[in-house]
């Protein structure tokens, strides 16, 4: 694209992002451009548009289209165990210090389809603290959330799962959780049983909760830096004195706005913990 079409795209595409926070109250304004150029190009060619601008005018008088395009808005890409290293920093480091509260709360911020959440419930299992932990599973995408409650994973996707949980520190067999039913492993719904899935958007919606650890992994990098602050802003308020913020690999707080509120606990895995004052 030259450098004229590519401004006239990036104008559409901010138009189209206003539509639908103002038809729909999903904002994605604060979400990076490079990333949502990209999944908005996918949409088009998927709904057979042409132009940006085609692309809007179908969403704005289309709703059932609207439920089908936010997936090309969102990022749906995740696996269970997911980075090992930090599963094993969360057994090791945090668990101790979650286990001296007698009730636990713990946030998965963009949840996705779940793979994360079924993966702490089974840590927690193994730890003894599944019991006295309540999980908060939050996406802007209901698919997604309808999935990552389902808790069912397509077979060929099992052998990195399992590969993964042993390499966080799993006490037995990954399929040990698991059922195998045609062609898929759908999960023990036990795990489940203190997880709450809800809509949640880091742009628009409050803190709902006390929370001793947030789990937000591979979110912030699509948030522009305001977003970004607003997150990071988001977790402090929710987190308890001393609780824990876990980023992804790629993620830090090092230049955000509130990086006094946080000091590394696990500094390799971009695990934080929240200052006491």
């Amino acid at each position: 694209m030259t450098d004229e079409s590519t401004h006239l795209f990036d104008l559409e595409l901010k138009l189209l992002l206003e539509a639908v926070y103002l038809r729909y109250h999903y904002d994605f304004r604060g979400y990076a451009l490079s990333s949502l150029r990209r999944r908005v190009r996918h949409a088009m060619d998927r709904f057979e548009c042409e132009r940006v601008s085609d692309l809007q005018h179908r969403i704005l008088r289309e709703p059932g289209l609207f439920a089908e395009a936010i997936q090309y808005f969102t990022v749906q890409v995740s696996e269970m165990f997911r980075d090992p290293e930090y599963f094993l920093a969360l057994r090791r480091e945090v668990v101790p210090v979650l286990s001296t509260y007698p009730s636990i709360k713990i946030w998965v911020a963009g949840c996705s389809s779940g793979e994360e959440v079924w993966s702490l419930a089974i840590l927690l299992e193994e730890e003894g603290l599944l019991e006295r932990t309540v999980i908060y599973a939050t996406d802007i995408n209901q698919d997604a959330l309808a999935k990552a409650e389902e808790g069912s994973y397509r077979a060929d996707r099992l052998d990195q799962f399992s590969a993964n949980y042993l390499a966080a520190g799993g006490r037995r067999a990954l399929s040990d959780y698991y059922a195998p039913v045609l062609g898929h492993a759908v999960f023990d719904r036990r795990l489940i049983r203190q997880v709450v899935f809800a809509d949640h958007s880091l742009a628009t919606d409050a803190v709902f909760s006390e929370i001793h650890l947030v789990s937000c992994r591979n979110v912030l990098i699509y948030f522009n830096r305001e977003l970004q602050d607003r997150a990071v802003e988001l977790f402090s308020e929710a987190l308890v004195r001393k609780g824990f913020l876990g980023v992804g690999s790629k993620e830090s707080l090092q230049f955000g706005n509130h990086v006094q509120r946080f000091e590394p606990f696990v500094a390799s895995q971009r695990i934080y913990q929240r200052r006491a004052s």
